[in-house]
């Protein structure tokens, strides 16, 4: 096991009814005047506004709106919202929505304490500071009501680049799983996907001893597995409840630390979402066999270990090869069963855009992740693999 710092300082408030405690928290964690930050018309026409609006009004709070957060989130929104704040003195950014409203809040709380253009945090640049954030999460996904991350689309270029420090993470997170009671099946599926993919990034590792976190990854695996089909079919709170907190821990570096993460198909996956505005669970789960398939002979025994403890593989000691095989196509065959697409023709991604995504990567000499380091003709492989 790595040496490694660890720190995750968000407030969790779960269960249902608990938005109706935004003001309360919002007090708690010294905000005074706030940006509420959206996405479409979902949080309106449930109600959900008006309730943290009240909560906000009763304990003395006064603030803004900003709604119309998209699927992978643009930069233009966010260079709004950090005029907005800027101009009325906000001092706390509330997200209400899921994981792209996270992100784009994240981005504007950076970007409003900064005398710069925000997008330097996203090439690069230290953060070293930020407004408080706190989110009100409406859908099981990308976690980011716990991590320390952000990922946002330049609209000059269309291009998906990430920033993370933990200044970023939540001060308070609301979690009502009832409030993803409503979401459509897809939506549910690719936040499946998309919680199970960050496990698999710290899972595949060349570090060796670590037994935890391995069985942590492989516990949260096998919980989510259990409990999709199940909220897909009922949308009963208890599979909801579980999810949602599953997607948390997916996420906020539990099942990561004292281990060497790669991050290689997210990466991928990002200029996926860009060029073709897919989900980006949907991305993932494209994106993420193919790499499992390249890469599977570096370490076949890990791969055999995730086939036998996460899907129920017998063990081939004869031809391990075979039983890691068996779990990718396990992993396949339970996308499939939840309607995500697994191929480039099911997100209607075309193969002669392959030079285009692996360019806006932007690799150049460098390389990509870290339990292969990937080079450019390999990324090119990987993208030929999911066509």
């Amino acid at each position: 096991m790595n040496n490694f710092n660890f720190y995750s300082p968000t407030f969790f408030v779960f269960g249902k009814g608990r938005e109706n405690e935004t003001g309360k928290y919002v007090k708690r964690f010294n905000g005074s005047k706030v940006l509420i930050h959206f996405g479409g018309g979902s949080v309106i026409k449930s109600g959900l506004l008006d309730r943290v609006k009240a909560s906000l009004t009763s304990q003395g709070i006064s603030f803004e709106e900003l709604g119309g957060v998209v699927p992978n989130p643009r930069s233009g929104l966010v260079y709004k919202g950090i005029e907005i704040c800027k101009r009325k003195k906000i001092d706390f950014v509330l997200a209400v929505g899921g994981g792209s409203v996270i992100d784009s809040a994240k981005a504007i709380a950076m970007g409003a304490l900064y005398d710069g253009d925000f997008w330097d945090f996203y090439t690069g640049k230290k953060i070293e500071k930020a407004l408080p954030v706190a989110t009100i999460l409406t859908i099981s996904a990308a976690g980011s009501e716990g991590s320390m991350g952000s990922v946002i689309t330049h609209e000059d270029g269309m291009f998906k680049r990430a920033a993370n420090n933990d200044v970023l993470r939540p001060v308070f997170s609301i979690l009502n799983p009832e409030l993803t009671s409503t979401l459509p099946d897809y939506q549910i599926a690719c936040g499946v996907t998309d919680m199970m993919a960050h496990v698999m990034e710290r899972y595949f590792t060349n570090t060796k001893n670590v037994e935890i976190s391995d069985r942590l990854s492989e516990g949260i695996l096998l919980a989510v597995i259990n409990e999709a089909p199940k909220a897909l079919a009922n949308k009963d709170y208890d599979s909801l409840a579980n999810l949602m907190w599953a997607g948390m821990v997916a996420h906020n570096d539990t099942c990561g630390v004292g281990r060497e993460s790669d991050w290689a198909t997210h990466n991928m996956e990002h200029e996926l979402s860009a060029l073709y505005d897919v989900a980006h669970g949907a991305g993932l789960a494209v994106m993420f066999p193919a790499w499992m398939k390249y890469v599977m002979h570096h370490d076949v025994m890990r791969f055999a270990q995730f086939a036998v403890r996460v899907w129920g593989c017998e063990m081939d000691f004869q031809n391990p090869e075979k039983t890691a095989l068996q779990g990718i196509e396990r992993y396949e065959k339970f996308m499939t069963s939840i309607g995500m697409p697994i191929r480039f023709s099911e997100l209607g991604a075309k193969a002669e855009d392959i030079p285009t995504l692996v360019k806006t990567l932007g690799l150049g000499a460098n390389t990509l992740g870290s339990f292969v380091k990937l080079t450019e003709e390999d990324v090119k492989k990987i993208y030929e693999l999911a066509v």
